[in-house]
């Protein structure tokens, strides 16, 4: 992968040459793609981000600012797919030829990922907030997020050829102490690995992949819609009879209902990290997956 990277910031440097006259100017939907760019774009990049991580990014209502840093920007940086579906209404408010779909600076963080949970069958609204193309929340498998940070150094080698070099020298020092980082998080979740625990919403297929657990119970009886008693009886019963470990939300959900399950079953539960910056340990890409993986081992190691 990064040869692969190198040959292409090669060519970009001999297409276009020019230093540019100032650091690219990128909008990113939310701070864990922010954190990305700037890892590889360092200071010839100056980032910002729409979506305030303490927020669920399926429902952000852009502001006017939003639409200036958009409407301002050399590339918008996104999760493709439909996780953003206010993105689309918010680059059409920006009127940047630029970062349309398909544009010069359009950073579609989604290509080449392994997509999970992809239907194979017609889907609609009546089943819930399903997603049509897999579940968007790719980034919390930090393997894809090789594949993420190499598609960034694409970009902005094409978008500043002068500083490719650059960007991919900062892609090869992400990428080894990714590597080393992702044997640490394994190692620690190693003596868990086929654990079950249950979720709240169904944002956690890509981290449950990465260290070999199991979550296919959530709180929710459908995406999107909120537990009832009902669901908490059922996810009683279901963890009373089954070898269920605990019990996963994230910060932007009332914790109401997972308190109430962990009550009645006995359950630990711990709030994870979705992006950078939703928790006050996670500062950066490395540390919301330092802080993840410490939490589930806790809660392992704490029993039932």
């Amino acid at each position: 992968m990064f040869k692969r990277i190198v040959a292409l910031c090669i060519v970009a440097v001999a297409a276009h040459g020019l230093a540019a006259a100032a650091p690219l100017n990128v909008a990113a939907t939310t701070a864990t793609f922010a954190d990305l760019v700037k890892t590889i774009g360092g200071d010839y990049v100056e980032v910002s981000y729409i979506a305030p991580p303490k927020f669920n990014v399926h429902f952000i209502e852009p502001r006017p600012s939003d639409v200036m840093k958009v409407k301002k920007a050399d590339a918008f940086a996104h999760a493709g797919l439909d996780l953003e579906l206010w993105s689309a209404p918010l680059r059409d408010a920006a009127g940047n030829r630029r970062v349309m779909k398909g544009g010069a600076g359009d950073l579609d963080l989604s290509r080449g990922v392994a997509l999970l949970e992809v239907p194979d069958r017609a889907v609609s609204r009546a089943e819930g907030d399903i997603h049509l193309f897999g579940n968007p929340h790719y980034w919390q498998n930090p393997a894809n997020a090789r594949i993420m940070a190499a598609t960034i150094a694409q970009k902005l080698s094409e978008l500043d050829a002068a500083h490719a070099a650059d960007f991919a020298k900062k892609f090869a020092t992400f990428q080894a102490k990714l590597d080393a980082k992702i044997a640490e998080w394994q190692a620690k979740l190693a003596p868990y690995k086929g654990q079950e625990v249950i979720g709240y919403h169904n944002e956690w297929p890509y981290l449950m992949q990465f260290l070999g657990l199991t979550m296919g119970q959530f709180l929710e009886p459908k995406p999107g819609i909120p537990p009832g008693p009902k669901q908490l009886g059922a996810l009683t019963d279901y963890a009373k009879s089954d070898k269920v470990r605990g019990i996963v939300t994230s910060v932007y959900y009332s914790d109401k209902a997972t308190k109430t399950l962990s009550k009645n079953t006995g359950l630990g539960f711990v709030t994870l990290s979705q992006n950078v910056g939703d928790v006050p340990a996670a500062t950066d890409y490395f540390a919301m997956f330092d802080y993840n993986t410490e939490q589930l081992a806790g809660l392992f190691a704490g029993g039932k």
